[in-house]
């Protein structure tokens, strides 16, 4: 029989591997929400979430994918904006939206793929105009949707129409959108057709790289999430003027089509650590509480 003090010492000695345990393992492990509030915490790419809700597998101006990862829940505003966004597009002449991910039932880091979607506030929601939203469980996992870019990520092809643009329009004037993340093609080709009317819903589309198969909306920081981490203006946003497209040709241009060649240095930058390397002391402390509740 263990003495209370060797039952101290053998807690003691297993505390450090339990907290070097990767963060991703023991959100990923978790198949249901936690009972609390809902409430976003940290940053979108280090954080978690308690309280998230389930996106109802279909619905009917919408059909949520890939149901094996479990990624369907979200914030009850990111649940809200995906109806609402989904009827809109029914407005335009879309059957409804196919739902990729949004965050796993405890948000916090992934077992693969994303950096961020970690506090219920990301979305990802595919290019491809649903024909039907009766597709069966199966189908959902095989169903593949398609690229808006060409081949040389220079310009849209074929498979972009007006009616992408409408819906990102619409979906980037909700004021609960902070960003939109796209193909630097699809920004482009916004703002090759901009007017100043665009101004400032536009500003909120971004470029980002691997974004053409589908778009990642990113809602702000819901009132009663006061842990929740604001993502950082841009100094577009703080002068309060333009629709990006001026820094989104330059840096297209310059930047990642013809990168500027780096003189060598002999102390590189350190590599960046992914979030599927955090342990839990690198997440904010009250995602201690959200692995704990129930």
């Amino acid at each position: 029989m263990r003495t209370p003090l060797c039952a101290l010492i053998l807690l003691l000695l297993a505390a450090p591997v339990q907290a070097q345990s990767l963060a991703n393992q023991l959100f990923g492990g978790h198949d249901m929400p936690s009972l609390q509030p809902p409430e976003a915490i940290g940053s979108y790419a280090n954080g978690c979430a308690a309280g998230l809700v389930r996106l109802p597998e279909s619905g009917p101006t919408w059909q949520a994918m890939r149901l094996s990862r479990n990624r369907n829940w979200g914030h009850p505003e990111a649940i809200s904006y995906v109806q609402d966004l989904s009827r809109t597009a029914t407005q335009i002449g879309w059957r409804g939206l196919y739902i990729g991910d949004i965050s796993q039932p405890r948000g916090g880091p992934m077992t693969s793929g994303h950096a961020s979607h970690q506090i219920g506030l990301d979305i990802d929601i595919w290019m491809l105009p649903p024909e039907r939203l009766t597709l069966s469980r199966t189908e959902r996992e095989n169903l593949s949707s398609i690229s808006v870019r060409t081949e040389d990520q220079r310009s849209v092809n074929s498979n972009w129409t007006p009616r992408h643009h409408e819906l990102l329009k619409q979906a980037a004037l909700d004021p609960r959108v902070d960003r939109i993340f796209v193909a630097a093609a699809v920004k482009l080709e916004m703002c090759r057709t901009a007017t100043r009317a665009d101004t400032p819903w536009l500003q909120r589309i971004r470029p980002a790289v691997g974004h053409n198969y589908h778009f990642h909306v990113r809602l702000r920081c819901p009132s009663g999430s006061r842990n929740c981490v604001t993502q950082t203006p841009t100094v577009a946003e703080l002068s309060n003027g333009g629709n990006g497209c001026d820094e989104t040709l330059d840096w297209w241009v310059t930047d990642f089509l013809n990168p500027p060649r780096r003189e060598r240095t002999e102390d590189p930058a350190p590599r960046r650590r992914h979030p599927r390397e955090f342990t839990m002391a690198d997440l904010p402390a009250q995602c201690q509480q959200v692995l704990a509740s129930r």
